[in-house]
C-alpha cells in the first residue's frame, strides 16, 4: 500500500489526515499486512542467488501459496544471519558483480553505516525503495507533528546536515552514507515540497564534505533568515549540540558577514562560497539585532540560545535516544523551553518505526512500527541470572516471532527481511515492546545488542553504563561544570580487568571532586555479576580518565576523515576501537581509581 501525498504544514489540510489514515488502516491488521509484505519480497526476489541457496529446486509459486505456509516455509528454511555472513556477497556487488545475487532491484549505490558502533564501516545495498520509504516517512511524521506543533506554509527549516564525499566502488558502484545519498535524491526535494518547509541550506553547503565549513554556512543562513524558521533539525542531537557550541566561538564572525553581505574567509570551498555569496545581502540592522542578543546570551551562558535568535520556531527535531541521550541535557540549556521532538527510528538497513506522539519527551518516545516497510520478526531475549553463563553471552534467546506476536514489556531483538536484499537479518537492536498503536507495535529502544561492558561474569548495558554516568556527574554541577562527552572499554590485564570510563568536562572541577565521582560511577553499577566480581576483586576498582578538551573532537575528525558524516556520527558509549582508545589515552590528563570496595 502507497501512502497519499501529504503536504504536513499545519492548516488542516486533508493530505495530512489521508497520510494518518493510510497508517491506521495498515497498522490495524499487521498479521496480513506483514505476510503481504513477506510477500512481496520473495515475489520480486524468490529467484536470486542468495535465496535459491535455501529454497533449492523447490517450485514454489509464491503468488499463489497460503500466506502462512509462505510465512512458515521462509522462516523454517532461511537462517537468521549477521551481516558478517552477508558481507561476501555484497562484496562482489561492490566489485561489478551484477548478476541477481541479493535482488532483482538494480543496486547501482551502496551505503555505509557510520562504523562508531563496531569500528568499522559496513556497505548495506541501496536502492530506489530506500528513498521511497524515507519519503514516505517523513511526510507520515510531519503530519502527526503539525497536528501539535502547526507550522506556517512556505516557512523554512534550519537543517543541520551533512553529506560525506562519495567515491566508486571497485566494480563502479557509489558508495556514501545513507544520509548522502538521501540528501542528494530527488526525493529529498519531494519531501520539502510536500511538508511546505524548505531548508536554508543550498546543496553546495550540504554536500561540500567539510563539517566545519558546513556549520558555520548553515548557522549563517539560519540567522539570515531568522524570521522564516520554522523548526530546527539534525540527524543527531549530537550535531546539533556541535553546531550550538560552535557559534558561541563563532557568532561575531557571522554577524559581521550578515552585516557586510559577505562571507568570511575560512570559508575556502568556491562553490559553497558562491552559494551563500548568491543568497545573503547586506544587512546591518539584523547584525545589530543578532549582536545585542549574543551580547545578553553570553551573560547567562547561552540559555535559550534557540528561541531567542529563532522566534518563531516551533520545536527541535532530531533522534535523541540511546547515545544520543547524553545530550539532551545541553539541548535543553540551549533551546530554553521550546519542545524537543524525537525524530524516527532507522537504520542505515531499513526504517523502523515512527513518533506518533511528538509531545512526549525524548526519554518517554516510542516508535510503531512501519508493517510495510520490510519484513520484521523479533527474538526474546531474556536477562541471564546472576552467575549463569560466560560472561561473553549478553542475553538469553527464544526462537524469534512474527511482529503479530509480540507482547508488551518482553524485550526483543530485532530481525529484517528487507527489499533490499537482506533476509533475517539480525540489526543488533534492544527493544522493548511498550503498546500498541492498533495492532503495530510500539517500540522503546534500549540499547545497540553489540555495546557490552563484560570483563568476567558481569554484563553492562550502553543504558546501564548511561545511567551510571548520569549519577555520577550530577556532582559535577554542583561545581559549575559539565561533563561534554564519555565513553567507556573493559580493559582486559593478565591480572584482573576493569572498567575504564572517559570524561570531557568543561569548567575546573577539584581533585577530590572528581575522586567522589569516580567512586559514585563505581558504586552505581547494579548488575550483579559486576557487584559480586568487585566484593571478590575478580573485577579491579573502576578507572576515571579525564581527556582535555577537545579530545572528543579528534575521535570525530578521525571517523570522519574515514569517510564517515557528521549527521550519521555517534560516539560510541562502549568501545574496543585501538584507534579510539589511542587518541583517549594520548590526551588523557588525570586518572583516578575507585575505593568504593576497599
Amino acid at each position: 500500500m502507497e501512502a497519499e501525498a501529504s503536504n504536513g504544514n499545519g492548516n488542516g489540510c486533508s493530505n495530512d489526515h489521508d497520510i494518518i489514515r493510510w497508517f491506521d488502516t495498515i497498522s490495524t491488521n499487521v498479521a496480513t499486512v506483514q505476510r503481504e509484505t513477506l510477500r512481496q519480497i520473495l515475489e520480486l526476489n524468490r529467484d536470486v542467488e542468495y535465496l535459491k541457496k535455501w529454497f533449492g529446486d523447490k517450485d514454489l509459486d509464491i503468488r499463489e501459496m497460503d500466506a502462512c505456509e509462505m510465512e512458515s516455509l521462509y522462516t523454517s528454511l532461511v537462517p537468521l544471519v549477521s551481516h558478517e555472513d552477508l558481507e561476501p556477497f555484497i562484496q562482489r556487488i561492490a566489485d561489478g558483480d551484477t548478476s541477481p545475487i541479493l535482488t532483482q532491484h538494480p543496486i547501482t549505490t551502496l551505503s555505509l553505516s557510520s562504523g562508531t558502533t563496531e569500528g568499522r564501516q559496513k556497505f548495506i545495498p541501496f536502492t530506489r525503495h530506500n528513498s521511497e520509504t524515507t519519503l514516505q516517512i517523513y511526510r507520515l511524521a510531519a503530519a502527526y507533528r503539525s497536528t501539535v506543533y502547526p507550522t506556517r506554509s512556505n516557512g523554512r527549516i534550519l537543517e543541520f546536515i551533512y553529506s560525506s564525499k562519495r567515491f566508486k566502488t571497485r566494480g563502479g558502484l557509489m558508495a556514501g552514507t545513507a544520509t548522502t545519498h538521501i540528501f542528494a535524491s530527488e526525493e529529498f526535494r519531494i519531501k520539502q515540497e510536500k511538508i511546505k518547509l524548505f531548508t536554508c541550506s543550498p546543496h553546495e553547503v550540504i554536500s561540500n564534505g567539510d563539517y566545519k565549513q558546513t556549520t558555520y554556512c548553515h548557522l549563517l543562513l539560519g540567522l539570515f533568515f531568522r524570521k522564516e524558521i520554522e523548526c530546527i533539525t539534525s540527524t543527531f542531537a549530537y550535531s546539533m549540540v556541535q553546531a550550538f557550541s560552535s557559534f558561541e566561538e563563532q557568532w561575531e564572525d557571522i554577524c559581521k558577514d550578515i552585516k557586510e553581505g559577505n562571507v568570511s574567509s575560512k570559508i575556502t570551498l568556491p562553490k559553497m562560497r558562491k552559494a551563500v555569496l548568491d543568497i545573503i545581502e547586506p544587512n546591518p540592522s539584523l547584525a545589530s539585532r543578532i549582536e545585542a542578543i549574543c551580547k545578553g546570551l553570553q551573560g547567562s551562558d547561552w540559555f535559550g540560545l534557540v528561541p531567542k535568535l529563532w522566534p518563531n520556531a516551533k520545536y527541535v527535531y532530531s533522534i535523541m535516544t540511546g547515545s544520543m541521550q547524553h545530550y539532551l541535557k545541553k539541548l535543553r540549556h540551549y533551546c530554553g523551553s521550546l519542545p524537543l521532538v524525537s525524530a524516527e527510528y532507522g537504520a542505515t538497513e531499513s526504517w523502523i518505526g515512527v513518533n506518533l506522539d511528538p509531545s512526549l519527551e525524548p526519554e518517554k518516545v516510542t516508535f510503531a512500527v512501519m508493517p510495510t516497510f520490510s519484513y520484521f520478526e523479533f527474538i526474546p531475549l531474556y536477562r541471564q541470572d546472576q552467575y549463569s553463563g560466560s560472561g561473553s553471552v549478553d542475553f538469553i534467546e527464544d526462537d524469534p516471532v512474527p511482529l503479530s506476536q509480540v507482547k508488551v514489556g518482553q524485550e526483543y531483538e530485532i530481525v529484517l527481511t528487507t527489499f533490499t536484499g537482506l533476509y533475517r537479518y539480525r540489526l543488533g537492536d534492544v527493544v522493548e515492546v511498550s503498546g500498541f498503536h492498533n495492532e503495530t507495535p510500539k517500540l522503546k529502544f534500549i540499547c545497540r545488542r553489540k555495546l557490552l561492558l563484560v570483563i568476567n561474569i558481569d554484563k553492562n548495558t550502553e543504558k546501564d553504563l548511561q545511567l551510571v554516568v548520569e549519577k555520577g556527574s550530577q556532582l559535577l554541577s554542583k561545581h559549575r561544570a559539565e561533563l561534554v562527552d564519555f565513553t567507556s572499554h573493559a580493559k582486559l590485564t593478565h591480572q584482573s580487568g576493569h572498567y575504564v570510563i572517559y570524561w570531557e568536562i568543561k569548567g575546573k572541577v577539584e581533585e577530590r571532586v572528581l575522586c567522589e565521582c569516580c567512586r559514585e560511577m563505581d558504586a552505581s553499577f547494579v548488575d550483579p555479576g559486576y557487584v559480586v566480581s568487585r566484593r571478590t576483586n575478580s573485577i579491579g576498582p573502576l578507572e576515571l580518565c579525564i581527556v582535555e578538551r577537545g579530545a572528543f573532537k579528534k575521535i570525530l575528525d578521525y571517523f570522519i576523515g574515514n569517510g564517515a558524516t557528521l549527521s550519521q556520527f555517534k560516539i560510541p558509549r562502549c568501545t574496543n576501537n585501538e584507534t579510539l582508545l589511542k587518541i583517549l589515552d594520548l590526551y588523557t590528563i588525570k586518572r583516578f581509581r575507585s575505593i568504593v570496595y576497599g
